[in-house]
């Protein structure tokens, strides 16, 4: 944070001179340090590597002194500091001074309040973002205009804030875009990469004004409402089981049924449940459950295929109305290719079979009379012949 140590003073040319220097033990994580104090002509600035001295005066920056040395403004290096020497050779000689680290700095940002993301399967979905960035002065001119001429932040606490608030809005407007390229909820968690580079791709655009730049985005993480939390992970069981909706909320209630210490039905699917850990599923079962529903009638969801007791107006997977089936066709199956011909038709619609009975012939062997056109006698087996 902005500190205000004490600045030691040492004989100058001038009468009030000081030499002005960033103490360390002041420094810390500290982004940048006012001098307590406005320069003035005769002061000395010493600067090392890893600073920047910043002249900043009526709301803006007057010059900056990035190389390691000690300024004097009573000597030649004074006219490194250009229009300042002017300013501070008029009546008022005064000048706020300051300093900058040029180190990374590493900072923490998450969501305060949550961004709606619309996904076409879950509909609106609330999402909080969390993470860590690193990040340093790249501009020096720009940071000082901008957070202290602009935003009036007097402390490091202020200036991360600032930087915190700007990462989560950069993380949500890259969310929006991936969004509407197609991504959705379910993909958040495998595309986190993804979403980290395509953020630091935004990042020279979305800081540079503000004179920083960010170089890395580490431990990103997109917090969903736990009911769709819950539905995404029951979605990902079904897709490893190879299950439906129904089997898998009927492998859910044996399992419950299995904790239920009440003896007999209990006890058995205790011992079923327990043989399908022991194969090291959770849902052994699944072919079971499927076997005891195709004892019912069961008809097909026409939206996502699953099995669907007869009867059901809803598909409790998806929630599609089903369509009553439609009745059974009724007439006389043809004799040729077995399918139902209505009364009173002679030839079959679908293979043109006639559908005359046959003449009745007598079986060569036991003499019985047939009414069949198979070949054989249904009484002794004999050949009718043609």
């Amino acid at each position: 944070m902005v500190t205000n140590n004490p600045i030691p003073a040492s004989g100058g040319s001038l009468i009030g001179a000081t030499t002005i220097n960033w103490e360390d033990v002041y420094k810390g994580p500290n982004v940048m340090w006012r001098v307590p104090r406005n320069i003035k002509w005769g002061d000395n600035i010493v600067v090392r590597e890893d600073e920047t001295a910043v002249f900043y005066r009526d709301g803006k920056v007057l010059a900056y002194l990035d190389r390691p040395d000690r300024y004097s403004l009573t000597t030649l290096n004074a006219r490194l500091l250009g229009n300042l020497v002017q300013s501070l050779s008029g009546v008022r000689q005064e000048a706020e001074v300051y300093y900058l680290q040029r180190r990374l700095f590493d900072g923490k940002f998450g969501s305060t309040e949550p961004y709606v993301f619309r996904d076409p399967d879950f509909g609106l979905v609330q999402l909080r973002v969390f993470g860590s960035y690193r990040w340093k002065v790249a501009a020096p001119d720009n940071f000082i205009n901008t957070f202290v001429g602009t935003f009036g932040a007097v402390t490091t606490p202020d200036v991360e804030g600032r930087l915190r608030d700007q990462m989560v809005l950069l993380v949500y407007n890259t969310l929006g875009k991936l969004k509407d390229q197609g991504m959705k909820v379910t993909d958040l968690a495998t595309q986190l990469t993804t979403i980290e580079q395509a953020v630091l791709g935004a990042i020279p655009q979305h800081f540079g004004p503000l004179g920083v730049d960010v170089s890395q985005i580490q431990g990103l993480s997109i917090n969903l409402p736990d009911e769709v939390q819950k539905a995404i992970d029951t979605r990902s069981t079904m897709g490893v089981l190879g299950v439906n909706y129904l089997q898998y909320q009927a492998g859910q209630a044996m399992t419950t049924a299995a904790a239920n210490p009440s003896g007999g039905a209990g006890a058995m699917a205790g011992a079923g449940v327990g043989l399908g850990a022991g194969l090291g599923i959770g849902y052994g079962m699944a072919g079971q459950m499927q076997g005891a529903y195709t004892q019912a009638p069961m008809v097909i969801c026409p939206k996502c295929n699953a099995q669907v007791p007869s009867g059901t107006r809803f598909c409790p997977s998806c929630g599609n109305p089903m369509t009553p089936p439609a009745a059974a066709p009724s007439g006389t199956p043809c004799p040729k290719c077995g399918q139902p011909v209505p009364a009173g038709v002679k030839f079959c619609p679908n293979c043109g079979a006639s559908m005359a009975p046959p003449a009745a012939r007598t079986c060569p062997k036991c003499g019985k009379s047939v009414t069949t056109s198979g070949k054989f006698c249904p009484e002794c087996g004999a050949p009718l012949g043609p």
